[in-house]
């Protein structure tokens, strides 16, 4: 096959939880670990850090990798989803996975694939730990799909496992409480290796607590640490929190005496993140005259940080493209935005998307006020014709809304 013949069959062939929902969720580990055994287990072949959240895992990961980059070495990065090629989530120093292997491990492994019903994120995973292994990385950034307990990347035995907050999301498959949902993120905690918890809230304190002591832990607060700031290139508001998150972890890498990593390298990869890593999709400005701002923020806890930033904003008239997949908590989020913007509503281009009737109709009751438009293309392409140059437009509500306008 080609290598979109491949991506052909990697999408349709088999479920995907960013696009089906809970057709592609596994309640337990074993097909992973049955992929892994096949492939003569690589996860135990390079160090890792393993790096779970509500919000905010994904910078947290792009900004470890790139401090690690700016310390020389190897460093594998696994992430979900991507934005606009699927060779985003498995990087090495900041370059793609090549086509050809994409090609050539779905090839060698399509049979086994098909006959054990490997999820898409599952046999994404496998594919990542290979290329990791295969390449002889020094370490590699793993990023926790969703959850953690049984998560597909729950395999590895990591240098650290880092936790950086815990919000309601996903609360189909996680448990409808903080603590509930806490429960399952802690459950990337191994024994005998540190904990990192990016914020410390009173409800999910105490788990990670007693988690970290069953399991010979020391746990780290980042919160509760003072830091000197640092100026990074990733310009969200959100990001102090996460710097701290990881600063917290390199202090720790520092003392386990595994890493050399300098002050130096700390300055450079928290500036560099973006240019050493890829990383798109966090308070990104695309244009100006109108200013041009897309976040992938989709959730409550997100939202709220996003919205309070653009509110910061100078702008005559204020347009958002707005559209959310089929599974969000519209009363806990549409709320969070402002009622004095023009809305362009649409439906992300993917089966899970939320139908463009229904976020309206809901929109409305908010008290936002905006259009129906067929696809996201269309709804940004009519913002930006109406917006003026003093103007801002603002794309976001989901992952796959600022895919399609990147």
């Amino acid at each position: 096959m080609t290598y979109q013949e491949t991506l052909t069959w990697m999408f349709n062939r088999l479920p995907m939880f960013q696009r089906q929902g809970a057709a592609a969720y596994k309640n337990d580990l074993s097909n992973i670990r049955l992929l892994a055994e096949k492939l003569g287990n690589p996860e135990l072949q390079f160090k890792s850090i393993h790096v779970a959240g509500t919000n905010g895992k994904g910078s947290t990961s792009h900004m470890l990798a790139s401090i690690l980059q700016e310390a020389g070495y190897k460093v594998g990065l696994y992430t979900s989803p991507h934005l606009k090629d699927f060779r985003e989530r498995i990087r090495i120093n900041g370059e793609m996975v090549s086509e050809a292997f994409v090609v050539d491990f779905i090839a060698e492994n399509k049979s086994f694939l098909e006959e054990e019903s490997l999820s898409f994120f599952e046999f994404t995973v496998g594919m990542a730990f290979s290329y990791f292994a295969e390449e002889n990385v020094d370490v590699a950034i793993i990023e926790v799909g969703m959850g953690g307990r049984l998560d597909a990347t729950n395999i590895i035995t990591p240098e650290i496992s880092v936790i950086t907050n815990i919000g309601l999301d996903h609360t189909a498959f996680l448990g409808n409480t903080l603590k509930e949902i806490a429960g399952e993120k802690a459950g990337i905690i191994k024994k005998n290796v540190p904990v990192v918890i990016g914020e410390k809230h009173p409800e999910t304190a105490s788990v990670f607590v007693q988690v970290a002591v069953n399991n010979g832990n020391e746990i780290f607060f980042a919160s509760e640490t003072d830091f000197e700031a640092y100026k990074s290139d990733l310009q969200g508001d959100y990001q102090a929190k996460n710097i701290k998150t990881v600063l917290q972890t390199i202090l720790i890498l520092q003392s386990q005496g595994k890493f050399l990593i300098s002050e130096s390298n700390i300055t450079e990869g928290i500036s560099h993140v973006i240019k050493n890593t890829g990383l798109q999709g966090r308070w990104q400005i695309l244009g100006t005259k109108p200013k041009i701002i897309c976040d992938t923020g989709h959730n409550r806890e997100g939202l709220e940080i996003v919205m309070q930033q653009l509110k910061k904003e100078k702008y005559k008239n204020l347009h958002i493209v707005l559209g959310v997949v089929a599974d969000k908590d519209l009363d806990a989020v549409l709320p969070l935005f402002p009622k004095d913007a023009h809305y362009y509503f649409c439906k992300p281009n993917l089966p899970r998307g939320l139908e463009v009737a229904v976020l309206a109709e809901k929109a409305v009751q908010s008290k936002l006020k905006g259009k129906k438009f067929d696809s996201v293309t269309e709804a940004f392409q009519t913002a930006q014709k109406s917006a003026n140059e003093e103007d801002v437009i603002f794309v976001g509500g989901s992952t796959f809304v600022v895919a399609e306008i990147i």
